[in-house]
């Protein structure tokens, strides 16, 4: 005689009461490391409970012999089918994976398209002049005109977050109100993977993008979006957590490109004709490596140098080439590569090259590359928003996964040199790979996606409102321009007492981490599917 036994509950009860208590006490954290791994952790513990339940049913569960055979027939079956149907997309910034049908969605054209404009465009007169793969070939282009080129002298933009490289613009008046008169597209076109923002000056456009498994730098006309050259830009980059394709924004000075691989290559281009004038191997050269989610950092042009961040051992962490030869001028620093860029700021009566590296906040002699004072960080993990000079001899610094950001002064020591000191640390305002802004005496930021206003004088949050993920932001003259992650631009009025959006605008598809560039009344932003141009309204008279 045999007894029959009901089904086993309290394995599972158990299981589904520890997920429970995981997710509440992760969503209950705030400014903490555990904090901005919310989605992550969530997705984890979903995936884990279904698998913990699913041994369960089959093993534990005293469920009859059929039923536990059909689960195990139905999840072997929606096993194959996300394998064969859908596939990973990659992650948003906080790291939730983004999946879609396989196949899904179309990849760029490639730059053939419209060919024949292109070359009516530069002057070439036919499509005998441009490239077998339908790019204006450096030597063929150099033939063009230099006014259908776009050298006329217009509104700039001119490397990786503008004029003064800390995404603040003046003497651009926005409107307020977007109701009545909104953004007006002017272009819009499909891009090559990639992260790299747009840099403009002299009627161009440029930027880098990966197609067809590798790397480009390309020149658009910025009224009307038309390509206008292409140089190859190295080998590609894939990465299904970061994104593939080029991350760097190239660098425009005095008619010259300088862009920065995704591999380490740092090129220097006729800005007129994308025709090549020297290229350096920086991390071969300088026994460099590049960081896991490759060369982020923009190209710095100064006191006649191209300077670069090369990771190198050995005095060989930023180095500098001569930005007409390419011949190397100096090198200094050990610190491994991070993915900020390096800037020029006055600090304690010291002009110098600030970078924030894998090792931390880092001076440079301008002329010698030598190191003039450090300020460590954790190596790990990464490092991608600019530093923000604040004042004479201050310098604000932020990054991610919990870190949150410090004020740093710097000052003579005793011994005449310069030092680094921590004025505070706080948790309350995390730039993962935005950027933070100044206005009237207060920072404003993405802290994780969400959008927080900061007081330097002690490091104490404001407020914290808002959720635009891991977006970028721009301050135009009293007005912070805001593109969120879905590609939306947001209008804000900066203060510290609390958050007003004035308007909203839909601006570009898929996710947007590329940092846009405004020149003049003309904003470009990039997603990770394409680029649209719009000419924002402006106060009359302005």
């Amino acid at each position: 005689m045999t007894t029959s036994r009901g089904l086993r509950l309290w394995p599972a009860a158990l299981i589904l009461v520890g997920a429970a208590a995981v997710l509440a006490w992760v969503w209950a954290s705030a400014d903490s490391p555990v904090a901005m791994t919310k989605p992550t952790v969530t997705v984890v513990t979903a995936i884990l409970t279904t698998l913990l339940l699913l041994v369960w049913w089959l093993l534990l569960s005293r469920a009859p012999w059929w039923a536990r055979l059909a689960a195990a027939v139905v999840v072997a079956v929606l096993g194959w089918s996300a394998g064969r149907f859908v596939e990973m997309r990659g992650f948003s910034g906080d790291l939730v994976p983004q999946v879609a049908w396989r196949g899904a969605g179309e990849p760029a054209p490639p730059l053939e398209t419209g060919a024949a404009a292109t070359a009516e465009a530069v002057g070439l007169g036919s499509t005998e002049s441009v490239g077998s793969e339908g790019e204006i070939t450096p030597g063929e282009a150099a033939t063009a005109p230099a006014s259908a080129a776009g050298a006329s002298a217009g509104p700039s933009f001119p490397q990786f977050l503008g004029p003064n490289r800390d995404a603040t613009l003046t003497g651009v008046h926005l409107a307020r109100g977007w109701d009545a008169h909104p953004p007006v597209e002017v272009w819009r076109r499909p891009m090559g993977t990639g992260w790299a923002g747009f840099a403009v000056a002299d009627g161009l456009a440029v930027t880098q993008e990966q197609r067809d498994g590798r790397g480009i730098v390309v020149a658009y006309d910025l009224e009307t979006g038309v390509l206008r050259w292409s140089h190859p830009g190295g080998v590609g980059f894939r990465s299904t957590l970061a994104g593939d394709g080029p991350r760097a924004t190239p660098t425009l000075h005095e008619g010259r490109v300088y862009a920065y691989g995704v591999d380490g290559w740092l090129r220097a281009l006729d800005l007129a004709t994308g025709r090549l004038l020297f290229e350096r191997d920086v991390l071969g050269e300088n026994n460099g490596s590049a960081p896991q989610h490759g060369i982020a950092s923009s190209p710095l042009v100064t006191d006649g140098m191209v300077v670069v961040v090369a990771g190198g051992p050995h005095g060989r962490s930023l180095v500098a080439y001569d930005a007409l030869t390419g011949e190397p001028r100096w090198s200094g620093g050990d610190a491994g590569a991070g993915y900020s860029s390096p800037l020029v700021a006055t600090l304690a009566g010291v002009r110098q090259i600030v970078v924030f590296n894998l090792a931390g906040l880092v001076g440079h002699d301008v002329g010698t590359g030598e190191v003039l004072w450090t300020d460590p960080w954790p190596d790990r993990p990464e490092k991608v928003a600019q530093p923000v000079v604040l004042g004479d001899d201050r310098v604000f610094a932020s990054m991610g996964y919990g870190i949150g950001g410090r004020l740093v002064q710097v000052v003579r020591g005793e011994d005449g040199g310069l030092e680094a000191n921590v004025l505070w640390a706080t948790p309350r305002l995390k730039a993962k790979f935005t950027q933070v802004v100044e206005h009237g005496g207060f920072l404003y930021g993405l802290d994780e996606g969400v959008l927080v206003c900061l007081d330097p004088a002690d490091g104490e949050r404001r407020w914290k409102k808002g959720r635009y993920g891991h977006g970028q932001v721009l301050l135009v003259d009293d007005l912070l321009l805001l593109v969120a992650e879905n590609g939306e631009l947001v209008l804000i009025d900066p203060s510290p007492e609390g958050l007003t959006e004035i308007a909203r605008h839909s601006a570009v598809s898929g996710k947007t981490w590329a940092t846009p560039a405004l020149a003049g009344d003309l904003l470009i932003v990039r997603s990770e599917a394409e680029a649209a141009c719009f000419r924002l309204p402006t106060e009359k008279g302005a």
